[in-house]
């Protein structure tokens, strides 16, 4: 190859200048847009500018296929090009990972001008620098550039100069597909996220088949797929806001987000800057705008729980939001539209507030356009055995428990309580219930102790040592009895005892042994 001729110190030192100037602006092109195609043309724009390169194009590998993904200096569309792995100049930089440099392109056969047609005439004679754009070592696309031939053009620098913005190229890449990558993993995220929660709070999932659930559950179905404001209510634990989540996952909304507010959480000065958001300087400590409860809910469903506790003055902009659809932030007077459906929920006698005068008359009337009534765990006993199978099987897996199955006598004694914490109560007793346990089966010694008084008292947690050790002693031998399908023989063998005594108990503790024959 042959040597430039210029020694000249200040015409050497310009064109070093010039490289480095160009690859700190082609640095800046490749990091200043995730767009890659759009910063590979701006690439061989700077290229064309600063190195007068006549044409210029990127290509990348794709399934053993070379396509152009920019191209300067080109007539036509050139994103059709095509090259196999080996074919032409390009496929060979790309299949042996090595630059090739062509002096004088009309003397070389290999060029196949599908890009573009070169000329042949002597005076447009052109030279061809092809480098590879290597990733992780392998190529992954080359850049190639024509330049007007110049016998005195010191190509190895070139070459180098080519290959150092071939790295950086290399490098957008690296980050371009990551990025890809990330996106594609919180895109998959995302969509199995929402179908986790739609198949969590599709209505199979509410647990029940009594009367008053069958009823509740005809109800959600009902208003489910319309944008109808919907007042749940219901006592403290009884799932008030599983009611909302399967209204929401079950609607036209479902993909568009769900915002709680819990309205007895926030204080008076708080809820109304949390509904509507607020704008800069709007109050002390408000150092920028931030958007309200209800501009995040967009398009989705904004759940407000325990509604009964908003003060009046909320209750006002409240009352409009829900007529006009529109409100202001606070410290703005810029009108905001929104789309969004209203589910309420409370645990108050909203009649009582409302002849107290807490609670906006006409503000109810805008709620209660579609009422569920969510009933307490006493009002349906029937589901309570489903329950409490459903709670154990869910914290025996997060405790990593063997727990098999309930004991009679313990389940007696969920029956006979009358459940003032409803579903939430009943919860927290079986987690209680498994974390005691040392065995497979909860007994009623595993359940707190109001409830092991439940039936005398209702709550008394108060138990003498001896009623206890009887307790503990009726518990055991009603559900040996059970195993053995009332016989007694059998029932002592596991007790490890004999039957004379386990007759004198069963007398002493009026167990009734023909409830557990088969």
């Amino acid at each position: 190859m042959a040597k430039t001729k210029t020694t000249d110190p200040a015409v050497v030192q310009a064109r070093e200048s010039r490289r480095l100037s160009t690859l700190l602006e082609v640095s800046q092109a490749l990091s200043g847009t995730l767009n890659l195609r759009s910063a590979l043309h701006r690439v061989l724009e700077i290229l064309s500018k600063h190195h007068g390169t006549v044409r210029s194009i990127v290509a990348f590998l794709h399934d053993s296929e070379l396509r152009v993904e920019a191209a300067d200096g080109i007539d036509g569309p050139s994103h059709a090009v095509r090259y196999r792995l080996g074919e032409g100049i390009i496929g060979r930089v790309v299949e042996s990972s090595r630059p090739i440099v062509v002096p004088r392109v009309s003397k070389e056969p290999a060029f196949l001008n599908r890009a573009a047609k070169r000329p042949d005439v002597a005076k447009d004679e052109l030279s061809f620098i092809c480098v590879p754009i290597l990733l992780n070592r392998r190529a992954v696309g080359a850049i190639g550039v024509d330049l007007r031939f110049n016998p005195d053009r010191d190509y190895d620098r070139y070459v180098k100069f080519l290959g150092i913005v071939a790295s950086s190229i290399a490098q957008a890449v690296k980050i371009q597909r990551l990025v890809e990558e990330d996106k594609k993993k919180l895109v998959d995220e995302n969509t199995h996220l929402r179908q986790e929660l739609k198949e969590r709070y599709d209505f199979s999932t509410i647990i029940g088949t009594s009367g008053p659930v069958r009823q509740m559950y005809e109800q959600m179905a009902q208003v489910a797929s319309t944008n109808t404001t919907v007042l749940v209510r219901g006592e403290s634990g009884t799932g008030k806001e599983l009611i909302a989540h399967s209204i929401h996952y079950n609607s036209p909304r479902a993909n568009k987000p769900f915002v709680k507010v819990s309205c007895a959480a926030l204080p008076d000065s708080l809820i109304e800057s949390e509904l509507f958001g607020y704008e800069r300087g709007a109050f002390t400590g408000a150092e920028q705008r931030k958007k309200g409860r209800f501009e995040l809910a967009e398009g989705g469903t904004l759940f407000l729980d325990e509604i009964g506790d908003i003060n009046l003055a909320t209750q006002v902009k409240l009352l409009r939001v829900l007529q006009e659809r529109e409100f202001e932030r606070l410290g703005s007077t810029d009108t905001i539209k929104v789309n969004v459906r209203l589910v309420a929920a409370t645990n108050k006698d909203m009649e009582r507030a409302i002849a107290a005068g807490t609670f906006r008359e006409d503000l109810y009337y805008r709620l209660n356009v579609f009422t569920i009534f969510v009933p307490p765990l006493r009002e349906r006993k029937a589901d309570l055995l489903l329950l409490v199978d459903h709670f154990l099987e869910k914290f025996s897996r997060e405790h990593r428990k063997s727990i098999k199955r309930i004991s009679t006598p313990a389940i007696d004694m969920l029956m006979s309580y009358h459940w003032p914490g409803n579903v939430r109560e009943l919860e927290n007793t079986l987690e209680r219930a498994v974390l005691m346990s040392d065995g497979q089966v909860i007994h009623g010694h595993h359940l707190p102790p109001s409830l092991q008084t439940a039936e005398a008292s209702g709550t008394v947690t108060r138990v003498s040592l001896s009623d206890a050790v009887a307790g503990f002693e009726k518990d055991l031998i009603q559900d040996a009895l059970k195993t053995t399908r009332g016989n007694r023989a059998k029932a002592a063998r596991l007790l490890d005892t004999t039957e004379r005594v386990l007759n004198y108990k069963v007398r002493k503790y009026a167990v009734d042994v023909r409830r557990f024959t088969s």
